[in-house]
């Protein structure tokens, strides 16, 4: 006979608001998780610099858009970003349309 066991609450950081799952997720799928790829270092820098001044919520939910419209984070590619691909960043509403925030990811 299996007797069930009480289930236990996660621990969670007192920053998350639990009435946002785009918080939930992050705390508990990759906040504090070592990150080994160049990829997925150069999408938190960007999201980092990109939340600077605003919440870590509203880049969470803008983060489809910043996968979209820096193609996955590929550096290679984002690296040959043109004039025309940059204006189009400026006006993309599904990114922050700040324009050194855009230009930093570009340059790094």
């Amino acid at each position: 006979m299996c007797i069930s066991q009480p289930l236990v609450p996660k621990k969670r950081c007192a920053w998350v608001n639990t009435n946002y799952p785009d918080y939930i997720q992050y705390h508990d799928q990759e906040w504090g998780v070592p990150v080994h790829e160049d990829t997925k270092h150069f999408e938190l820098l960007s999201l980092e610099g990109a939340q600077a001044g605003l919440s870590w919520l509203t880049i969470l939910k803008k983060r489809a858009g910043y996968r979209k419209a820096f193609r996955d984070f590929a550096i290679k590619s984002v690296a040959k970003f043109t004039n025309d691909d940059l204006e189009q960043l400026y006006i993309d509403s599904n990114i922050v349309p700040n324009r050194l925030k855009i230009q930093s990811v570009i340059n790094n």
